[in-house]
């Protein structure tokens, strides 16, 4: 297939559908889509009417705003203070609720926060304003990684020195094997994310296969892709021979892009990362190495993480939805006191956020 039109073919996911229920395994089976594009994709297009009543798809931590944790928001407004800095963000971010306040609540305050689509955004503004500390809230997994690593290469060789970047990258393979060892976590299968594996590849889903004995499929975002994950998935179950397969094989391969991963490994270290929801996991996050200090906001402007760490105390559940436990609207906020337009949960903020997806496509 080579056109997006005949990726959504409704004769087609019909017919997907029913080899699905052809091979459906008796019994409740729950299957993490762990990307937010696929939580998007999978309720925008009804894929859950079309699916036996005992494949259930629950989601995971693979939307980077929703984990981002309220210190790391704290971290941003505590840097925003001073009048010669400018916050740059992708725009979700400004919505999610730190501790006490958002970014956009400052923004409104008159602190100099923009929104930005891409880092070579920060790239140019720094040369319009040469005189202002730039700081580019760094948010995201290895797809986002790769890009803000080759923008610190270029700003170190031109020898940029007021560009500074908050780091709160993280490692989605890492995040998958804390998950399966959370006993409150019932999952038979992972559907990995498209865009990060087409940075990373297949190889670092190997050991959740090998190791814990749950297969993984990388798959596409259209219907058509999540249909037959979903079936090679089954089929796995069923055969009792967990593995990594790649539906997305259009886009991904089982070495990633070499010139990617070879870019973030060497301006980044493996740390520890701050998941909301989900707390601290070890190795999952990426830190700058000490020759890219000086593009570290946080050794620039002092900043002490512990000093900036706390969580705000609501009823919010969106952890628990991040792991598959409950539903979006088996919160007691949801569609009450957290909508799209007052969210309480960083779930309901971002488009890819298993909440907002289910308040705008099952409310």
């Amino acid at each position: 297939m080579k056109f997006v039109d005949e990726f959504r073919d409704r004769k087609l996911c019909v017919q997907a559908a029913e080899k699905i229920k052809e091979i459906a395994p008796a019994g409740r089976i729950n299957l993490m889509e762990v990307c937010g594009t696929h939580t998007q994709s999978f309720f925008r297009f009804g894929l859950d009417k079309l699916l036996p009543a005992n494949i259930r798809l629950i989601s995971g931590p693979g939307c980077p705003v929703c984990v981002s944790s309220a210190g790391y928001i704290d971290e941003a407004i505590a840097i925003a203070g001073a009048k010669d800095r400018i916050i740059l963000s992708f725009g979700d971010m400004l919505r999610v609720p730190g501790s006490s306040l958002s970014l956009e609540r400052e923004r409104a305050n008159g602190r100099d926060i923009r929104i930005v689509y891409s880092v070579q955004d920060a790239l140019d503004l720094i040369r319009l304003h040469p005189r202002k500390k730039v700081v580019f809230l760094a948010v995201g997994f290895e797809t986002t990684a790769a890009t803000i690593a080759l923008s610190i290469l270029e700003a170190k060789k031109e020898g940029i020195r007021n560009l500074f970047f908050l780091s709160s990258l993280k490692l989605i393979p890492a995040a998958m094997e804390y998950l399966v060892r959370d006993p409150k976590l019932e999952v038979d299968g992972f559907l990995c994310p498209g865009h990060v594996s087409a940075i990373i590849g297949q190889k670092p889903y190997e050991p959740i296969a090998r190791k814990w004995g749950l297969g993984c499929c990388i798959a596409g975002f259209e219907p058509l892709d999540i249909l037959e994950g979903v079936y090679l998935l089954l089929r796995q179950i069923n055969s009792g021979k967990p593995r990594v397969e790649n539906q997305y094989s259009r886009v991904v391969n089982r070495t990633g892009n070499l010139r990617a991963l070879a870019a973030i490994k060497k301006v980044f270290t493996v740390a520890g990362a701050d998941w909301r929801g989900l707390g601290q996991i070890p190795g999952s996050g990426l830190k700058l190495r000490r020759q890219f200090s000086r593009f570290d906001a946080r050794k620039a402007f002092g900043l002490n993480p512990t000093t900036h760490s706390a969580q705000r105390t609501t009823q919010c559940r969106c952890g628990d939805v991040l792991k598959g436990i409950i539903r979006p609207d088996e919160c007691p906020l949801f569609a009450k006191r957290c909508g799209p337009r007052n969210p309480v949960g960083p779930c309901m903020v971002s488009s890819e956020g298993a909440c907002n997806a289910y308040y705008k496509y099952r409310k």
